[in-house]
């Protein structure tokens, strides 16, 4: 058995479930921010058999895009102000960011 945890922008996440629940996948959907842009994502958490990994990581694909953002830079406030920025910058968000973890026992109450 493995764990899939997949960080996704939030504006994917609703696509995501759907098409896991559209094929038999459960899900747990935990609200988290991510470290580089300070802005919420969605982290989801899959348990599945080792044979439905990749059916998993094929749905996830194909319902997480990458796009193009522009980002307002956030003042060094104190820190180091060589690599400060100061207008907007466009970086690639979007996608999924996919952890696959072995379970040894899954218990279910």
């Amino acid at each position: 058995m493995k764990l899939v945890m997949a960080v996704i922008q939030d504006k994917d996440s609703n696509r995501l479930t759907e098409a896991l629940g559209k094929n038999n996948y459960k899900s747990t959907k935990l609200a988290t921010t991510g470290g580089f842009l300070k802005e919420g994502n969605t982290t989801l958490i899959i348990g599945c058999e080792d044979e439905y990994v990749d059916d998993v990581l094929g749905v996830i694909k194909d319902n997480c895009s990458q796009r193009e953002q522009m980002v307002a830079p956030i003042s060094p406030m104190g820190g180091n102000a060589d690599s400060y920025i100061p207008r907007p910058v466009k970086v690639e968000v979007g996608g999924a960011t996919v952890f696959v973890l072995p379970i040894e026992t899954f218990i279910q109450f």
